[in-house]
This record gives structure tokens, sequence and C-alpha cells, in this order.
């Protein structure tokens, strides 16, 4: 996908909408933003962790500084699709993001099996050194989703993205699977992330105020994460319990 940048700094801030929200706010921001040339696009990624979670751990206890590495790609992938690695920080509030491309196959080969990228440069130089300093990192989740996008109309830095059909699974941590997995949200949410360089602005707030809607702390891999959590926390009770009958039993 042509035009993307490869180095982000901005401030994002989340909204958990219903179904009623996201219908009136589409209808306010039609004078203030608008869909961009993608329209509806699924946006598939792999998170990767070392293999005690330390990433994402640290990420949930809320720090001042935090980081993650993924792979994504927009769509379906097969060998060639166009694959972006991305280190993701955020420090104080400000997110910064850096990203190198390359075909999925490639991208895999040198995240997964060590093999070098075709091209090297000063992102590729720490995406290297962020492999190297978490010892044993490897795809962890795979985090899928479809977006609409917005962009603003009178302020080009303003962007706006609804999330639906957010879901994580740990099998199968291949792109080329698409968005299946666990449901995140429950039915009629959306989430919605505002993406700007600096301060929003009065119109918008008071657009936002107007609907009752309200800022939330959420991490798609984190959700994911906690859910996954929760669900071997289960498993490790249902074994126990068929331990404790069965002894019982004897």
């Amino acid at each position: 996908m042509s035009g993307f940048k490869d180095v982000f700094e901005r401030i994002e801030t989340k909204f958990l909408l219903d179904e009623m929200q996201y219908k009136e706010l589409m209808k306010r921001l039609e004078n203030m933003a608008a869909i961009d040339s993608y329209g509806k696009t699924s946006i598939l990624n792999i998170y990767f962790d070392t293999p005690d979670y330390r990433l994402i751990e640290r990420s949930l206890e809320k720090p001042v500084y935090k980081e993650k590495l993924r792979l994504r790609t927009y769509g379906v992938a097969s060998d060639d699709t166009n694959a972006f690695i991305e280190i993701k920080k955020k420090y104080k509030g400000v997110v910064y993001k850096r990203r190198i491309s390359m075909p999925y196959s490639e991208a895999m080969d040198y995240l997964v099996n060590g093999k070098e990228p075709k091209e090297t440069s000063q992102i590729s130089n720490e995406i290297d050194y962020f492999l190297k300093y978490y010892k044993g990192i490897r795809p962890a989740m795979a985090i899928s989703y479809d977006r609409i996008a917005m962009a603003g109309i009178r302020d080009p830095e303003l962007r706006i993205t609804f999330d639906t059909n957010i879901r994580w699974r740990t099998d199968k941590l291949s792109l080329k699977e698409g968005n299946v997995g666990k449901d995140i949200l429950l039915p009629g949410q959306h989430l919605m992330e505002l993406k700007i360089a600096g301060a929003m602005s009065v119109e918008m707030a008071r657009l936002l105020d107007e609907l009752n809607i309200r800022q939330t702390s959420f991490s798609k891999y984190g959700r994911g994460y906690q859910d996954l959590m929760s669900q071997k926390l289960m498993e490790a009770k249902e074994e126990n319990n068929k331990i404790a009958m069965f002894r019982k039993a004897v």
C-alpha cells in the first residue's frame, strides 16, 4: 500500500462506542472527516513476545515507557503480500512507531528464522537490537480486526479509526489465516481511536461530550492476553476438579 509513512509520532486516544453512539457520531463527523480511499480494511497482526509474555505483562502495568513488536498486513497475506514490521513505543502518552516493509514470506524468515533482510536501514538495525535484547522472542498472538479509517477534511493531521470484529488466537500464527479467532468486543461495539499530533480540538471534544463518549484504556493484545490467561485458569480449575473427583471416587 503506497503512501504509508515509516515513522509516526502522535497521541492516540481510545473510546469504546455502542452501536447507537457509532451511528450518531458518523453522522456528526460528515463535515469534519471523510473515510479514506481504502474504505473498510481487514488488518492482521502477529505480536511477538518472550515465552513468559514479558512485553505484554509490562505493558499492562501501564509504565511510563513501553514497547512492542508486531508484523502487520492489510488483508489476508500471501507470500508476496507487502508486510510491515513495526516497533511501537509509548512514552508519557506519546506514541512513536517505526516500521519497515518487505514481502510477507521474507518478513517471517527474518523474524522467526533469523534470515537477514535484503535491505538494511536504521529502523532495521533497531529491530535487530529488539530481537536480540528480548531473549527467546517469538510469535505469541495473532490479533485481527476490520477497520474503517477517516482523515480530517480541514485538518489533514487528524485521523480517526473504527475497529470491529477484533479477534485473537494463539494457534495457527500465520497471517494467511485471515480474521479468525475469539472475539474481544461485544456485539455492536466499536473501538474508536483518535490519532492527533497535539491537543484534541474543541469541536471534537464537544462532540464526544454531547454523545457521552468517554476515553478508555484499551489494548487489543492486552485484552487477548487477559482472555488467554482467564482461559488457562479455567482449564486448570477444571483439571483440578477432575483430579479431586477421581481421588474421592477411589
